[in-house]
C-alpha cells in the first residue's frame, strides 16, 4: 500500500513545495510518501490566514461538522488504520483501535459544542450582596492556538489538539511529528469534507530546526499547546514568553502490585501496559513495583506471557506488536537494557533487535537507580523493581522526577486510599493499566509529567477559552 501526500495545507489552498520530507515506513524502510518541508514564511502565512479569519459557527454547526467527521472515520476507518501502522510501525490491532478513539474524541467533542458552560451566581449572599446575578460565558482565544504532536499516536494525538478547537470556534495551526505526517494530513481532510472552514485547522509539515521558533513565537498565537518530551517542552515553557502553555509530557508510569493481588490478572495488565502500541505511550508501564514476597511467581508468569506476545511484521493481522518508529530508538532501547544488565540486572527475555524492530523484554532485579527506570523508556521493555513495605513503594513511585499516571494492583482499601492519597502523580488507576481513561476525562501529569494543566475534551475546551463574566441587577427571589 503506498500513500502520496505533496500538498501544504495554507488556508485550504495547495501549494507544491519542490522541499519534500519523505515518509518511511519503519518496518520495510521503505518511502510511503512525501510531504512538504515548510518554510518560516509558509508558516507565518498560515498564522496570517488564522489571525485574519473570524469563525462564525453555531454551536449545533460546530456540533454538526464533528458528528459527521466521526462517520467518516467509521466509514474510513480500515484506511486510516492502514495509515497509521504504515507510517508509524504500529500494528493494525492498535491502529484500528486509534481509529477507534479518534471517532470518541469526535463524538465527545461534537456534544461537548452543544454544553452552555457558562455560571450564575447570586449577589445577595453576603450582608454586603446586592440584588445583581453574575454570569460567566466562555469565548474562543482571540489569538491562535499552535499545536505541536508527536509521533506515537498519529491521529488521536492530532484529534485531542482539534477537536477541543473546533468545539470552542478557535483557530490552530497544526504541527505534526515530521515521522508521521500522513495521518495528520487526513484527519485535516476528513474535518474539511465534513464541513470545517480550512481557515480554522491548518497543518504545516516542515523540520522543526527550521520552524520550530516560529511556531512559538509568531505575534498571531497566544496559546501554545504541546505533546512530547521533557527537554522539548522545557524549552517552549522557556521560550515563549507571555502567552499560555498547556504540555503534556513525559512519564514513568508504575504499575504497583501488592501481595494479595490476583498474579495472572496482574501479569495481564503488566503485558498489556508494557506492549500495547508498542510500549510508546506516555501513559505505559515503565516500572513494575512488586511486592517481594510475590514477586517471584509475578515475574515467572510475566515471562510466560511476554513469550506469547507475537511481534513482527505490522501489516500481519496475527502480530500483537509491531515496530518501534524508527531503528535509533530500538537501538537506544537494546543500550539501556544492556547498561541495566552490566549493572547487576537479570535479563528474562527478549532484547532481540532487528532494525526497528524491537521485542518484548524482561528485566528482574532492577533498581531505581538505572537509568532504563530513571529516565523513560519510551518502549517495550518491562523491568520489575522489588519491595517490602508501603512505604518503600510509595517512595519508589515518587522517586522520579516524572508524576504522570500509575496502576495499582490490590483489593485492600487501605492501601488503595493511601496511593490515591500519597502519590505525586495526575491519576491513579486501581486494576487497570496507568493509561486507563476515557477522550473525554481529565488527563496529564505533574512534575516532569507537566504544569498541571490537563487534557481531555472538557479540560482542553477549557484551556481553549477564556471566561468573561458580566452583571444585571436582579430582584431578590
Amino acid at each position: 500500500m503506498e500513500f502520496r501526500q505533496e500538498t501544504l495545507r495554507i488556508g485550504g489552498e495547495r501549494l507544491a513545495r519542490e522541499r519534500v520530507i519523505e515518509v518511511m515506513n519503519p518496518y520495510t524502510n521503505e518511502c510511503i510518501g512525501a510531504v512538504p518541508k515548510a518554510s518560516v514564511e509558509d508558516v507565518r502565512r498560515a498564522f496570517e490566514i488564522a489571525r485574519a479569519y473570524r469563525p462564525k459557527l453555531s454551536r449545533y454547526e460546530r456540533h454538526r461538522i464533528l458528528l459527521k467527521a466521526a462517520d467518516i472515520v467509521v466509514a474510513r476507518a480500515e484506511e486510516i488504520a492502514d495509515l497509521i501502522t504504515a507510517e508509524s510501525g504500529l500494528c493494525k490491532k492498535d491502529s484500528r483501535y486509534e481509529a477507534g478513539r479518534v471517532r470518541d474524541v469526535l463524538i465527545f467533542g461534537a456534544h461537548a459544542a452543544l454544553n452552555d458552560d457558562g455560571q450564575i451566581f447570586s449577589c445577595d449572599i453576603t450582608p454586603h450582596g446586592r440584588e445583581r446575578r453574575v454570569y460567566t460565558q466562555r469565548e474562543p482565544l482571540l489569538g491562535v492556538i499552535s499545536a505541536i504532536t508527536p509521533f506515537n499516536h498519529p491521529m488521536n494525538q492530532v484529534a485531542h489538539k482539534v477537536v477541543p478547537s473546533v468545539a470552542t470556534n478557535n483557530r490552530m495551526v497544526l504541527k505534526p511529528s515530521e515521522k508521521v505526517p500522513l495521518s495528520a494530513l487526513l484527519f485535516a481532510d476528513i474535518l474539511y469534507e465534513a464541513g470545517l472552514p480550512p481557515e480554522m485547522f491548518q497543518v504545516v509539515t516542515g523540520d522543526p530546526a527550521e520552524i520550530a521558533d516560529e511556531l512559538l513565537t509568531n505575534p498571531a498565537v497566544e496559546l501554545v499547546t504541546f505533546t512530547g518530551g521533557v527537554a522539548i517542552g522545557k524549552h517552549i515553557a522557556a521560550k515563549i514568553g507571555y502567552r499560555r502553555t498547556v504540555l503534556e509530557l513525559g512519564g514513568n508510569d508504575p504499575l504497583i502490585v501488592l501481595d494479595d493481588a490476583d498474579l495472572d490478572k496482574a501479569t495481564d495488565l503488566a503485558v498489556a501496559g508494557s506492549y500495547k502500541n508498542s510500549g510508546q505511550r506516555c501513559t505505559a508501564v515503565k516500572r513494575m513495583i512488586v511486592q517481594e514476597s510475590v514477586a517471584d511467581r509475578f515475574v515467572e508468569l510475566l515471562v510466560e506471557k511476554s513469550r506469547r506476545w507475537r511481534y513482527g511484521d505490522p501489516m500481519d493481522e496475527t502480530m500483537d506488536m509491531g515496530t518501534v518508529i524508527d531503528e535509533a530508538a530500538a537501538k537506544l532501547f537494546e543500550a539501556r537494557v544492556n547498561e541495566a544488565v552490566a549493572q547487576g540486572a537479570k535479563l528474562l527475555y527478549g532484547n532481540v533487535r532487528r532494525g526497528a524492530l524491537y521485542s518484548p523484554t524482561v528485566l528482574d532485579r532492577v533498581r531505581p537507580e538505572m537509568n532504563v527506570v530513571r529516565e523513560e523508556t519510551f518502549g517495550p521493555v518491562s523491568p520489575v523493581i522489588r519491595f517490602k513495605t508501603l512505604d518503600e513503594a510509595i517512595a519508589l513511585v515518587n522517586g522520579t522526577a516524572f508524576g504522570l499516571s500509575s496502576g495499582l494492583c490490590t483489593n485492600r482499601l487501605d492501601a488503595i486510599a493511601r496511593f490515591v492519597n500519597e502519590l505525586h502523580v495526575g491519576s491513579v488507576n486501581v486494576w487497570e493499566v496507568p493509561g486507563y481513561r476515557l477522550e473525554l476525562t481529565p488527563f496529564g501529569g505533574i512534575k516532569d509529567s507537566g504544569l498541571g494543566y490537563k487534557e481531555g475534551v472538557l479540560e482542553a475546551i477549557k484551556s481553549f477559552t477564556n471566561v468573561k463574566t458580566y452583571s444585571l441587577p436582579w430582584p431578590a427571589a
